[in-house]
C-alpha cells in the first residue's frame, strides 16, 4: 500500500467516528482516523478521575483567567475546574452569532464521548414519520424497521442499561438490568400512572453506564463522575469501547492534531480521492488517500469540511447542489422544568450515587392527544434527599449547625423537560467572509433560533411538569424557565439531511453524500428531523449500518 494511502479514512474521533473506525477495521480495511485536537489517552490523561475531590485546587470551580477565555463553556454547567482541558480553546476557534448559539466542542480524541449524558433512547416511527405525515420539511429515508437490528447491534457492544417498558414509541432495547429507582422515585411512578389511566411513564432512565460488567469493561461504580474520565470503563466512550477494539485489529492508524481542511474530489470520476490536513502543531499540509471516507466532525463542523470541499465544482461546497448543506439546524431546548418537596419516607436513605435518575417520555401529540404545537418532549429527572450542603435558616456556624448537618435533609424531586425543534431551512449556519481562525481558516458564523412551535412547548413542559408533581402529593411546586439558545442542548443535528431526492437533501437513505456517493456523513449533520430524546445511540446505529452498506460496495466494485 502506498505511503498516506488507506482503504477508509474516519473524520472525527467522537461516538459515531469511534464507531465507524471499529466497524471499518473490524471488516479488515485499512482505516487513518483524523483528529483535529490532542491525543487522550484512556486512564492515562484523565489527570482528575483518580482524584478526590478535595485534591482540586479550586475545587472545582474555574479561574478568572478561564472565565475570560471559555466565555461560551462559562454560558452554562460546563464549566468545572476537572474537564476545563477537554473543551475547545474558544480563542484560537472562534464562532460568529448572527443569533445566540452556545456552541460546546471538545477537539480532542474521543470528542465529546468522555462529556457526553449518556442517555441512549431509541427511536420509534413516530419520529421517522412525523415530517412526512405532518408536512415538515422532508421524510426520512428509513425507518424504524431499517435501523432496528442496528440498534441491537450498537446497545450490545456500547452496554445500555434500561427496563424494558413495553412503549411503542420509546422501543425497548437489548438492555443490561437498570439503575434502580429510589423509593420515592417508584411512587411516584405508581401514582402517574394511575392518575393518567396508564398514559404516561416516569421509567428508569436508560444510559450507556454498565450495571454488569462486559468483554474489556469493568461495571459502573456509581460515582458520578464521569465527565473526568472513568479509570474503571464503566461507560461507554471512544476511549473506553470502540478505539481499543479498532486498534487490536492492527488495521487502525490515529493522526491527532490534525485539521481535516477539505475532501479532495474528483469532478471526473464524481468521487472523492482523499482528504486534506492541515497539521494543528507544525502547519504543515499533508494528503492522505482512500476509497472511502466517513465523516464524523460533528455536526457543524461536518458541514464545514463539506463547505470547504469542492468549490470548484460547486460554489458552496460538496454537497451543497440541493441547497440544504448548512440548513435546517436542530437541538433539544431545555433548561426549563420543575421541583417541590414531597413529605414522608422520613426512614428511607439514599446510599451512593446513580449515573441515571428517571425519565418521563414523550406524552404530547400521540394517542389522541392534540397540542396548539407539534411534537412534543421528555422528562429527566430525580428524587433525592437535601445534602449536608443545604441551607438552614437562622443557623450557618457553630455547634447547633454541625448538629442540624448530621441528620438527613427533606426529600425533593424536580424534573428538566427536553424539547424537540423542528428542522426549519431557515435556521443555518454559513463561512463568515470577515473572521478566520489561529490557523487562517474560515470559520463558522451561527443563524438559528427557536421558532413560534417551540415557545409554546416551553409553555407546556413548565406547566405539565408542574400538573404531574401535584397529581403526585409533591408541594411546594416552583417551575423554572431559564431561556435557551441553540446549541445549549449539546444536541446540534441536520445541516447535512438524509432524504430520499437528491434535489431537497444532502445524503441519501445509506447516509452517502449524493454528489460523491464515497462520502459518508452519519454524525448529527445527517439527521431529518431531532426527535426529543438523546441522539447519540442513533448516530451509532446508523454509523454501523452504514459501514457494513460501504463494505459490501466496495467487495462489489461499486465505490
Amino acid at each position: 500500500m502506498a505511503e498516506n494511502t488507506y482503504d477508509a479514512i474516519v473524520i472525527g474521533s467522537g461516538i459515531s467516528g469511534g464507531w465507524a473506525a471499529k466497524e471499518l477495521t473490524g471488516k479488515g480495511l485499512k482505516t487513518l482516523m483524523l483528529e483535529r485536537g490532542r491525543n487522550y489517552e484512556h486512564i492515562k490523561d484523565y489527570k482528575y478521575g483518580t482524584r478526590q475531590p478535595w485534591e482540586f485546587e479550586h475545587r472545582g470551580s474555574t479561574t478568572k483567567e478561564q472565565q475570560k477565555n471559555y466565555p461560551v463553556i462559562h454560558r452554562g454547567w460546563a464549566a468545572n475546574e476537572a474537564v476545563m482541558d477537554c473543551w475547545t480553546n474558544e480563542q484560537d476557534s472562534p464562532y460568529s452569532e448572527v443569533k445566540p448559539f452556545t456552541w460546546w466542542r471538545s477537539y480532542q480524541l474521543g470528542g465529546r464521548s468522555t462529556l457526553w449524558g449518556r442517555q441512549s433512547y431509541r427511536w420509534s416511527d413516530f419520529d421517522f414519520e412525523a415530517n412526512a405525515k405532518e408536512g415538515w420539511a422532508i421524510d426520512w429515508p428509513i425507518r424504524y424497521q431499517d435501523i432496528s437490528p442496528w440498534y441491537d447491534y450498537v446497545e450490545k457492544f456500547a452496554g445500555i442499561s434500561g427496563a424494558k417498558d413495553g412503549l411503542a414509541h420509546l422501543p425497548d432495547g437489548h438492555f443490561l438490568p437498570p439503575v434502580s429507582m429510589n423509593i420515592v422515585e417508584k411512587d411516584v411512578a405508581s401514582r402517574l400512572k394511575k392518575h393518567y389511566n396508564n398514559q404516561r411513564h416516569l421509567i428508569n432512565g436508560r444510559v450507556a453506564n454498565l450495571t454488569e460488567a462486559i468483554p474489556g469493561r469493568t461495571r459502573c461504580q456509581f460515582r458520578d463522575r464521569c465527565w473526568e474520565g472513568c479509570p474503571f470503563g464503566g461507560y461507554f466512550s471512544t476511549q473506553s469501547s470502540t478505539l481499543p477494539a479498532a486498534m487490536d485489529t492492527g488495521n487502525l492508524t490515529v493522526r491527532p492534531w490534525s485539521i481535516v481542511t477539505r475532501i479532495l474530489y474528483d469532478k471526473d470520476k464524481k468521487k472523492a480521492t482523499g482528504v486534506e490536513i492541515l497539521d494543528a502543531e507544525t502547519n504543515q499540509t499533508y494528503q492522505y488517500h482512500a476509497k472511502i471516507i466517513f465523516l464524523n466532525a460533528s455536526s457543524l463542523n461536518s458541514a464545514w469540511v463539506l463547505m470547504n470541499s469542492a468549490t470548484d465544482v460547486w460554489k458552496d461546497g460538496l454537497g451543497s447542489s440541493s441547497g440544504e448543506l448548512g440548513h435546517n439546524i436542530m437541538d433539544h431546548h431545555y433548561n426549563l422544568g420543575a421541583s417541590g418537596s414531597i413529605e414522608g419516607y422520613d426512614d428511607h436513605f439514599i446510599y451512593g450515587r446513580r449515573p441515571t435518575g428517571f425519565y418521563i417520555p414523550r406524552f404530547t401529540n400521540l394517542y389522541g392527544d392534540k397540542r396548539e404545537f407539534t411534537r412534543g418532549f421528555g422528562y429527566q429527572g430525580g428524587a433525592s434527599r437535601d445534602s449536608w450542603s443545604r441551607e438552614i435558616a437562622e443557623l450557618n456556624v457553630g455547634g447547633e449547625f454541625k448538629d442540624a448537618l448530621a441528620h438527613p435533609g427533606s426529600w425533593n424531586i424536580g424534573m428538566t423537560g427536553f424539547g424537540e425543534i423542528l428542522p426549519y431551512h431557515e435556521n443555518k449556519i454559513t463561512l463568515d467572509p470577515h473572521r478566520k481562525d489561529k490557523w487562517g481558516l474560515p470559520i463558522l458564523s451561527m443563524d438559528a433560533e427557536l421558532k413560534d412551535n417551540e415557545k409554546k412547548m416551553r409553555t407546556a413542559i413548565t406547566s405539565e411538569a408542574a400538573e404531574m408533581l401535584e397529581a403526585a402529593g409533591v408541594k411546594n411546586i416552583r417551575t423554572w424557565d431559564s431561556g435557551h439558545a441553540m446549541g445549549h442542548g449539546i444536541h446540534e443535528m441536520g445541516t447535512a439531511r438524509m432524504g430520499n431526492d437528491p434535489k431537497t437533501s444532502v445524503l441519501n437513505q445509506h447516509n452517502q453524500v449524493w454528489d460523491a456517493l464515497n462520502v459518508f456523513v452519519t454524525d448529527g449533520a445527517c439527521m431529518t428531523s431531532s426527535a426529543c430524546v438523546n441522539p447519540s445511540l442513533t448516530y451509532m446505529a446508523l454509523t454501523a449500518r452504514a459501514c457494513d452498506f460501504a463494505f459490501n460496495e466496495l467487495k462489489k466494485g461499486n465505490l
